[in-house]
This record gives structure tokens, C-alpha cells and sequence, in this order.
């Protein structure tokens, strides 16, 4: 197909400029990746230099199997977790640690190769909360009393022609874009309405893949990428409408990052060999700008900043170029980990569970803090918000660690 070139220069075409309704509420991470979608905290107030014996442990919590994150808004944390085929949404007092309600409802676990459970991180916005179960069973809650809403059940293996199976069933956390619930369902997502979930605009049946909605814009408007289980398509945000496709194809389908758009470009990641590329999106259809394997995302999202790209690539942490994906450095120091940025420095969380503070710089790695945080498989991306640090393993058990500036 001959490229289409838009109407404006490329470099006025896309941006990082998220569409996305949630209030940020100063240091609040009311939603999977934060309020702006991209791993970056805008908290400032916290601290790396702790003791010899790691950060002080505010509260623990225990919420049963999973790999679902925190979102933090308005003093309280939502997560989920899954104990004997229940799951239970959480909301805990983010001071205390105290519950202040939870929901349960039957989910089977599916403990394929892994520990199972949830995976999908709630989604705040305003006095409602969004949960998504491995199970397909989306929820609206009220924040302050956790009533529901309204709720709907998505099957996790339509029946299709092409036989398709999503093995790990839904993985993709909700996303709030002004009136519209986005979630990672179909072949190209799918849009409800906020209010009470009726069907905005559906993509055609088939393989979601694992990450969640990325939301970018153009000079149409708004628009999302969905990285399914085998392609990355871009959509119009107000009708689905395909905006380009761009075959992504990873062994068992495993599509589980999201992808990072900017500057009318986007990177795109996944582990089991394949490793990361960027293509230049102004054109239809998009083109391949370079491809290597310094950074092969198994699970974890990587994140942009100041021109570099820091990712895992399953047994490293590296940092390359956004713009020629150039190797500037790799460590060994946290493996298969999983990562967010605040003020310049990388909070790591290695998969046995070790906290690493390290600076956010193309030079090299250059540690700040550690410490060894939680125990067991440690998989689920940290939370920074409100001077805490959340951090939860396979098997449930959440730390909230208290890095604040200038406590007692």
C-alpha cells in the first residue's frame, strides 16, 4: 500500500499529550501507568536515603493471588487479588492501611505456568472506581461506599471461526478518557460509556494481547493504541475507526507492554526473542524506523525520558536511544523487573523482590538505594504516590513504604 501522508508536518501530527479524564489530585496514580499513562510520578517529596534496613514499612495488607497495581487517589489504594476462586476488589486507607470496603465475586484464577489471579490495575475517576477480573468481569464502583454501579461480564474465548485463544484471558487495565470507559477487548478495543456501560463502539472479535489502551493524540483529535495479540492498531477514540495496523507477532501471543507513543512515533516491546522497534506513525501504512533486541518487554512497560528508553529485557535492565535504539547501557543489578520514574530517578522492583532507587541517566546505572522489600515472585509494577511507595508479590502480600521528605 502507498503511504498516505497527513495534512501537517510530522512534527506537529502526535504527542504525548494523553486524553485521559482522571484528576491527577497533585501525587495521586489514580490508574494503570498514572494519570498520564507513561510511568512517570509527578511526586517530588520523597526520598531515597533510607537506613541500612530499607524504608520504613507503613502497613502491610494481605489481598490474596495476583499481579493487579495500585491506583492511588484521594487518600485511598484499590487493588485486587484472589483467594480460592474469589476474587476481592480492595479499597484501604492509604494513612492506615485499614479496609475501608472490598467486593468478592467468583473468578476462576487460572494459574497457567504462574501463580494466577487478577491482573488488570483499577482505574479512579472522580467518585467511581473501574475493576477488570482475568474472568472478563468489569465492575463500576462508588468510591466512598464500594456499591456497585453497574457491572458486565466479558467471555474470555469467544467462539470464532479462526479458533483464536487469549491464554492468559484479559490482562488490560481500564481506561477513562472523558465519558468513555476504554478496555482492551476485541481486536482493536472497545468503548462504554462511563455512566452505565453501554457499547460505544466495539472492534471485531479476537485476540486483545495483554497490555492496556495507550491513549496519544492527532490532529483528528483523540486517538488509542491497542497492542493485540497480533498487531499494534491505532483507532479513533470517538468511533473505533482503524487508523493504521502495524503486525506484531510474538510467540504464544504474548503482547503485554504498552506501547510508548511520541513525536508522531511509537516503540513497541515484547519478550520471547522478538525485542523492540519504533516506526514513524504520521503515515498509513506506519514505517519501521530501526529494530533490535536491546529491550524484549516479557511483562513489564518500559518508559521515555529525556530521549531515552529504560526497559527490561527479561534477564536486564537496559537503556536505549528513542531515536536510533542504540545500546547506552545494561545491568544485571535488577532482573526482570518492573519499573516507574519520579524526579529523574527509576524506582525498580527486581522479580525476588529487591527495591532499587537508581538515577534516570544515559551515561550508565548508577544505583542511589536498595533494599530487599518483599519476598516470593515479584512480577506487579510499584506504585509512588502520596510519599509511599506500594509493592505487592504473586501471592498477595502488600507493602506501603513510607520514603516521605522531612517525617519524624
Amino acid at each position: 500500500m502507498k503511504a498516505k501522508h497527513w495534512a501537517f508536518a510530522a512534527t506537529t501530527l502526535l504527542s504525548l499529550l494523553p486524553c485521559v479524564a482522571q484528576s491527577d489530585g497533585g501525587s495521586d496514580w489514580p490508574s494503570w501507568r498514572g494519570s498520564q499513562r507513561n510511568g512517570i510520578s509527578r511526586e517530588t517529596a520523597w526520598t531515597w536515603q533510607w537506613k541500612s534496613e530499607g524504608p520504613q514499612v507503613r502497613w502491610r495488607a494481605s489481598v490474596g493471588a495476583g499481579f493487579s497495581s495500585f491506583a492511588v487517589a484521594a487518600g485511598r489504594v484499590y487493588t485486587l487479588g484472589n483467594t480460592d476462586g474469589t476474587d476481592t476488589v480492595y479499597c484501604f486507607d492509604a494513612e492506615t492501611g485499614k479496609i475501608l470496603w472490598q467486593h468478592s465475586y467468583p473468578c476462576d484464577p487460572q494459574p497457567l505456568s504462574y501463580e494466577g489471579g487478577p491482573a488488570a490495575t483499577p482505574a479512579v475517576d472522580g467518585t467511581h472506581v473501574f475493576t477488570f477480573s482475568k474472568g472478563g468481569d468489569l465492575f463500576c464502583f462508588d468510591t466512598k461506599t464500594g456499591e456497585v454501579v453497574w457491572s458486565k461480564k466479558f467471555e474470555p474465548w469467544p467462539q470464532l471461526p479462526d479458533d483464536w485463544v487469549n491464554t492468559w484471558r484479559y490482562s488490560g487495565s481500564p481506561l477513562v478518557q472523558e465519558e468513555r470507559l476504554v478496555m482492551s477487548v476485541g481486536q482493536g478495543g472497545l468503548a462504554l460509556s462511563k455512566k452505565d456501560g453501554t457499547v460505544i463502539w466495539e472492534s471485531a472479535a479476537g485476540h486483545p494481547g495483554y497490555s492496556s489502551p495507550v491513549p496519544f493524540q492527532i490532529p483528528r483529535g483523540e486517538a488509542i493504541a491497542f497492542f493485540s495479540g497480533h498487531a499494534v492498531v491505532g483507532a479513533l477514540a470517538d468511533t473505533g475507526h482503524q487508523l493504521w495496523r502495524v503486525p506484531w507477532n510474538t510467540e504464544w501471543d504474548l503482547n503485554a507492554a504498552d506501547p510508548i507513543i511520541h513525536g508522531g512515533k511509537m516503540f513497541v516491546s515484547s519478550g520471547n526473542g522478538v525485542g523492540c522497534a519504533l516506526f514513524d506513525i504520521t503515515v498509513d501504512p506506519p514505517v519501521e524506523l530501526w529494530r533490535n533486541k536491546h529491550i524484549k518487554n516479557m511483562m513489564s512497560s518500559s518508559i521515555l525520558w529525556q530521549g531515552n528508553v529504560f526497559g527490561f529485557n527479561n534477564t536486564h535492565l537496559a537503556c536505549i536511544s528513542w531515536e536510533t535504539g542504540d545500546l547506552n547501557w545494561r545491568t544485571r543489578d535488577v532482573r526482570k523487573g518492573c519499573l516507574v520514574l519520579a524526579a529523574g530517578k527509576l524506582v525498580l522492583l527486581g522479580e525476588t523482590g529487591k527495591l532499587v532507587i537508581a538515577e534516570a541517566t544515559e551515561q550508565d546505572y548508577k544505583p542511589l538505594a536498595q533494599a530487599q522489600i518483599l519476598d516470593g515472585r515479584c512480577w506487579t509494577t510499584p506504585v509512588l504516590a502520596g510519599g509511599c511507595i506500594y509493592a505487592r508479590n504473586a501471592e498477595g502480600q502488600v507493602v506501603s513504604l513510607d520514603v516521605r521528605t522531612g517525617k519524624e
